[in-house]
């Protein structure tokens, strides 16, 4: 403003953490009470973008179990969900907790990389994980989806995106449909060869 630039707005950004493990992050009160004081007074439109805030613990990516591989270095549990429905873990080596979705009343635990089936080493929820020994068929809960599912997954490797489904109030509601093969290819043509 001292250089005659006219400042209508202040994007502050994010700025509001959520809990993917132990973390404990400040409140939205906690928030506003460091930043107001500074920014009460610059007599501007404050845009905040809280979106992890909202939707981070609002979701979650269920996934089941295919394989439980046992080996003399490691173990495996192999999942149907894979970096393309969750890239954060592989992207930035991400934390996401992993819950199963029918708690066990015992069960003895392992210690194991929890890996999708897309056969890339980038491919993984989780690396040295502890928990309870999953069977072929359950089904685990990759928490803190919510703002990272849908929005950064992908069709590598031709796969079809999750389908998404809102629970409310006990009932659920197919929101996003599954993806086909179909919609993956849809828009692609193959070109007349020239003779």
């Amino acid at each position: 403003r001292k250089s005659n630039v006219r400042i209508d707005y202040l994007n502050i950004g994010g700025g509001l953490g959520i809990i993917y493990s132990r973390e404990r992050p400040q409140t939205a009160d906690e928030y506003a009470s460091a930043v107001v004081p500074i920014l009460k007074d610059l007599k501007v439109k404050v845009i905040l973008e809280p979106g992890r805030f909202i939707s981070g613990n609002s979701g979650i990516l269920v996934t089941k179990v295919l394989y439980v591989k046992k080996t003399p270095r490691k173990n495996f549990v192999i999942v149907d969900a894979g970096m393309n429905d969750i890239i954060r873990p592989a992207l930035y080596d991400a934390y996401h907790e992993l819950l199963p979705l029918r708690k066990k009343i015992s069960g003895k635990s392992i210690k194991a990389d929890v890996v999708g089936p897309i056969c890339e080493s980038g491919d993984f929820i989780a690396k040295n994980r502890q928990l309870r020994i999953p069977a072929e068929g359950d089904m685990l809960a990759v928490m803190g989806a919510g703002a990272y599912g849908f929005s950064m997954s992908s069709n590598y490797n031709a796969r079809p995106r999750a389908a998404e489904i809102m629970v409310l109030r006990g009932k659920y509601y197919v929101v996003r449909s599954r993806e086909s093969y179909q919609d993956i290819v849809r828009g692609e043509s193959i070109p007349r060869l020239l003779k």
